[in-house]
């Protein structure tokens, strides 16, 4: 029987991308659903789901301003219970007690509601995200821009537009900042301390901040400044701004930077402003190297060692837990953090085995002759139509039964994210989902990133993945480190 695709479209009709993703969750879980989205009628969107085999002729008439609730299911039936449903999760009030509760529908009335706000977080089609910035700039309001599918052209001149006012804009694409101890985005929940720290990676962020809080320390901010800044089309204008913002703040001693090896009239840029700053820095420039940084500044290759040497700590009791032999077979990485991917290759890469990745770091590929592949899930290939694997981690449910079956794939790695905006119990998915496959003898490891005061707690997370048989490490490195070491343990 051939499947049903359905949609609705509700004209005029606007949420932000996280609660239409949280939507589109709850009805992809539905029986008999093959595919859900909700999405605004953007071009750029409505591509996305006639690429993903969502979009019917209804969707093909909306416009940018309208959201499509797109369905593919197994019959009819099922397609008209998965658009109710999604309409009675879009027609759900919001109450706050016993009352309605307000919610503003423009900046303007947002400023009314907090007049003494200082700092907008703008969530909506990139085709309309920098305008709402461009307004939250002109009241005074720093802009953090959760929206992606910015031009380049147009974030470079927001960002000039920012400084000539002295206001940040940490983005576009900027998923994770952690302000006066209030995480935002996908962020986690870590005590405050000394550590300042400004990324171009959100996970590179959450995978830092929180390794940071297991071993004791804590963090002033973390500035987000969106994958682009670093380029030679954008300059480092935010991470700059951020530098400085960092060295006047007298609650921050100390400063950590990560980011994809920035373009190297940037770098040099950011190099020299480190020169000049009063505090010391560790550097992890993801995949990169050979980069000269002054005396105040340590280079840290990996970003557990980037945690590490923000503390202080020189010298580590390894993980003690004995690898199990995959007898030469491959290793398959699926990751929802792109950055966590690149760890995990640099770690191969440092360890002599080469890795085929769809998340590329410097030095770290390879002519395709190798079995190990290392996957990001959250890449725009995998994520068309579909909610982040943050979000929805059924995003890993396919290539992780294929891998389960592959007798040629001796090890699976994964990360597990947790925080604020992440799903609620993303080890328990995966526990189910192992519970459901024969797992041919297949070795899989895992770290969680996250914190116990995270709503998911880090250390439930990590007894539910032991009790369905993952072996668990303290970080992601360590969890590429054990692969490793399961490739070469005699069998």
């Amino acid at each position: 029987m051939a499947s049903e695709t359905l949609n609705a479209v509700r004209r005029g009709f606007y949420l932000d991308s996280v609660a239409l993703m949280r939507v589109a969750r709850a009805v992809s879980e539905r029986p008999g659903i093959e595919e859900a989205a909700l999405m605004m009628g953007t071009p750029a969107n409505r591509d996305l789901m006639r690429d993903a085999g969502i979009l019917s002729e209804e969707g093909e008439g909306a416009e940018p301003n309208d959201l499509v609730i797109a369905v593919r299911a197994a019959d009819r039936s099922a397609a008209e219970a998965a658009l109710a449903e999604a309409a009675s999760h879009l027609d759900r009030p919001k109450v706050s007690g016993d009352a309605t509760e307000w919610r503003p529908k423009t900046l303007r009335q947002a400023v009314k509601m907090a007049p003494d706000a200082n700092l907008a977080l703008i969530s909506v089609p990139g085709d309309y995200a920098i305008a709402e910035a461009r307004k939250a700039i002109g009241r005074g309001l720093h802009a953090m821009i959760f929206s992606d599918n910015v031009p380049v052209a147009a974030e470079r001149a927001l960002k000039e537009e920012a400084r000539g006012k002295g206001l940040l804009v940490m983005g576009p694409d900027c998923g994770t900042a952690i302000l006066g101890g209030v995480p935002l985005a996908f962020a986690n929940a870590v005590p405050r301390g000394d550590i300042g720290i400004i990324g171009a990676s959100g996970t590179g962020i959450q995978e830092v901040s929180c390794l940071i809080a297991q071993n004791g320390g804590g963090i002033s901010h973390a500035i987000g400044v969106g994958g682009r800044d670093l380029s030679a089309a954008v300059g480092g204008i935010t991470t700059l701004m951020a530098m400085d913002q960092l060295d006047a703040d007298p609650a921050t001693t100390s400063i950590v930077l990560i980011s994809k090896p920035p373009a190297p009239a940037v770098a040099e840029q950011v190099v020299a402003r480190i020169a000049e700053s009063p505090k010391p820095y560790t550097v992890c420039f993801i995949g990169g190297g050979g980069q000269d940084l002054p005396g105040n500044a340590t280079a840290a290759a990996t970003l557990k060692d980037t945690a590490m040497l923000a503390l202080g700590v020189t010298k580590e009791t390894p993980a003690d837990i004995a690898a199990t032999s995959i007898g030469g077979r491959s290793v398959l990485g699926l990751f929802s953090g792109g950055t966590l991917c690149a760890e995990a290759q640099i770690v191969f890469r440092d360890g002599g085995e080469a890795v085929v990745s769809n998340a590329p770091v410097p030095n770290a590929g390879s002519d395709g002759a190798v079995g190990h592949r290392f996957l990001d899930l959250g890449s725009d290939e995998y994520t068309q139509g579909r909610p982040h694997p943050m979000i929805d981690p059924g995003v890993r449910d396919a290539p992780l039964a294929a891998a389960l079956r592959d007798p040629a794939v001796g090890a699976v790695l994964l990360d597990i994210v947790i925080g604020y905006g992440a799903h609620a119990d993303p080890a328990g998915h995966l526990a189910t989902q192992l519970a459901s496959q024969d797992r041919n003898e297949t070795t899989v490891i895992a770290s969680v990133t996250g914190t116990d005061s995270d709503p998911q707690k880090r250390s439930a997370q990590e007894t539910v993945l032991r009790s369905a048989g993952v072996t668990v490490l303290p970080s992601n490195a360590d969890a590429a480190t054990y692969a490793l070491a399961c490739l070469r343990a005699a069998s």
